[in-house]
């Protein structure tokens, strides 16, 4: 039976991918900062673990929990909308701590294991923000562009101990707690000269033309994990995969 570990599980996308890899048979330790066994009732062959991906100890204790592991998916994260020029720094590295430098030292964590089996998967979820330029998400789509040519070059440097590195970008998905998980950090980012601008993007935001779903990038992950082909992306949900598409080759 095969193990993947799974980060940010508390909700949405996190969520939806330990569910989905656990109902294809797979064993999974679902992780999250704040263990809740509540959210997987009735599943033998999962575990969850306390894991604070911006915290060294907090990612070596639980790779040692976890045991073997042959998929990693860094799906953690955390969001940020507002005017760049009203961004605190000490804002930005946070989200970069999380979304950039957690991925990184997860899959730092990993793959020691990996090479030396010769064989493991890493996921690495970014976002749609990469695909196409979006206003008030500068840092935020930094953070995440980062994590698409740190990917784009790890799989090549893996290649080699046939260990395989995929993406996933997930589309808008109104269903998760994006906004609501961001809330205080996002506080007073979007001061009166930006206000029309905002306006306009929630404006958007609420009457969109397509999203993404849970299920969506859940499907994806599951597809990026099992796939020994070349392809290095998978965009998830339709909005994301309309973006990819309209990309410039």
């Amino acid at each position: 039976m095969k193990t993947a570990l799974i980060t940010g599980c508390s909700s949405g996308y996190g969520l939806a991918t330990a569910r989905h890899f656990h109902a294809q048979g797979w064993r999974v330790v679902a992780t999250m900062r704040t263990p809740r066994d509540d959210l997987f009732p009735d599943a033998p062959n999962l575990r969850v673990l306390p894991l604070d991906v911006t915290q060294p100890d907090s990612i070596a204790a639980a790779i040692e929990n976890a045991g073997p592991i042959d998929v990693l998916v860094n799906n953690a994260g955390v969001g940020l909308f507002g005017a760049f020029e009203a961004t605190p720094m000490a804002t930005v590295r946070e989200v970069f701590e999380t979304n950039t430098f957690g991925m990184m030292a997860m899959a730092q964590a990993v793959l020691p294991q990996f090479r030396a089996r010769r064989s493991g998967v890493l996921v690495n979820v970014t976002s749609s923000v990469t695909l196409a330029p979006m206003p008030l998400v500068a840092a935020y789509t930094a953070s995440k562009t980062a994590i698409e040519g740190f990917t784009a070059s790890l799989a090549f440097e893996l290649a080699a101990f046939n260990v395989r590195v995929k993406l996933v970008e997930p589309g808008y998905g109104p269903g998760t707690r994006f906004t609501e998980n961001g809330a205080q950090r996002m506080q007073g980012l979007i001061p009166p000269d930006y206000a029309p601008l905002a306006q306009g993007v929630f404006a958007a935001l609420g009457n969109p033309t397509a999203v993404t779903t849970a299920a969506d990038v859940a499907e994806a992950v599951w597809r990026a994990a099992n796939d020994t082909g070349a392809t290095l992306r998978y965009p998830a949900g339709a909005d994301a995969v309309a973006l990819a598409a309209a990309r410039p080759a």
